[in-house]
């Protein structure tokens, strides 16, 4: 059993930094003033545009698809000669957080529809996390489910599961300052405080992409969103996390445990400190229990074919009975996201000093 903390979030809100909108959503409403329309030229794209025109694309890249999505080509492309609206600059607190208004006052609050109704404010809380980069993939979505069990006449779908989880460290992250990009994403599915997930096969990849059903071109297509993503933001501390629940035989009790790949030495740091971070709230919170999650390398195509130095987690084994409370119960899957937080924190203090 992995009741452990119990969860303080139901009314806690997070910030969103760059994932506000690379990642993902916000509800940014328009006022009358007129929009400034620009024209496509050749080889433009969203990301080029908006920075050349003073935007900061983590906040305004889905603002410019949603008001503009009549006009875009496939894969949200720009037609040349086109014309195109710029959104309002709301003022984002990112902008002025080395100012000692920020400082002053760190509690500024956005919302975020994705979160869903009972999470969408997000309040940023501090700026320890500020200059990290994080894409978080949840595992499988689409038309795939992944691994699948069953408990009480319920399917438990992995990747229903893993994406709540991963929401769950995305607004941790975002409330400490840390730019996020959720890769998977699920237009309607919020965070879910229900033990039972029920599925559905409408989640997209970044931007707004179509899953296809074939397993290498999802992978390559979640891959390439990444590392364009990773090249957009080229010199910036940069992770990715991949997240999914195991499947193994129904006697298997596993602990949370990593992957990573063998050539990339900060994506073994990465692992390892997270590893640590989970053996010691074990340690801390249930000292009789022991934790068992291990580090190991696995040749995994995202984390081998990705640029910045990735983690690859097994929540679970999805069959088990104890593990699937793991999944189902929310403050656990809060608990999880919680610890993966603080040990990605350790991992970025490390790596800056």
């Amino acid at each position: 059993m992995f009741r452990i903390v119990k969860s303080t979030y139901s009314n806690r809100h997070l910030y969103i930094p760059a994932i506000s909108f690379l990642l993902f959503f916000s509800s940014i409403q328009l006022s009358a003033q007129e929009y400034q329309v620009i024209k496509a030229q050749s080889g433009a794209g969203i990301y080029s545009v908006l920075k050349q025109y003073g935007y900061a694309p983590a906040d305004y890249l889905n603002p410019f698809i949603e008001l503009n999505k009549s006009k875009l080509g496939k894969n949200n492309s720009l037609i040349v000669g086109r014309e195109y609206r710029l959104p309002f600059k709301t003022g984002n607190p990112l902008d002025v957080k080395n100012t000692p208004a920020f400082t002053e006052n760190i509690a500024k609050k956005k919302v975020y529809e994705i979160f869903g109704n009972n999470y969408r404010e997000v309040t940023i809380k501090s700026n320890e996390l500020d200059g990290a980069v994080y894409y978080l993939m949840s595992g499988h979505g689409g038309p795939d489910p992944g691994a699948v069990g069953t408990l009480k006449g319920y399917k438990l779908c992995e990747d229903e599961y893993a994406y709540d989880v991963t929401l769950r460290l995305a607004r941790n992250l975002i409330e400490h300052g840390a730019t996020v990009y959720m890769i998977i994403r699920d237009p309607d599915d919020g965070i879910r405080d229900n033990q039972f997930l029920i599925p559905d096969k409408d989640e997209v990849c970044f931007p707004n992409s179509v899953i296809p059903l074939g397993q290498l071109a999802r992978l390559r297509q979640s891959t390439k969103a990444v590392n364009d993503l990773y090249i957009a933001n080229k010199g910036k501390f940069q992770r990715l996390v991949v997240i999914h629940v195991d499947s193994r035989n129904n006697k298997q009790n596993i602990d949370v445990f990593f992957y990573h790949d063998k050539g990339s030495n900060s994506g073994t740091k990465l692992a390892n400190t997270l590893q640590q971070t989970f053996d010691e709230k074990y340690a801390l919170h249930q000292p009789n229990r022991g934790y068992t999650g291990s580090v190991s390398v696995r040749n995994l195509y995202v984390i081998r074919n990705s640029y910045p130095p990735a983690v690859f987690i097994e929540l679970a084994n999805i069959n088990h009975t104890r593990d699937q409370q793991r999944l189902i119960i929310p403050d656990n899957r809060q608990a999880v996201s919680n610890w993966l937080k603080e040990g990605l924190t350790e991992d970025f203090k490390k790596s800056i000093k």
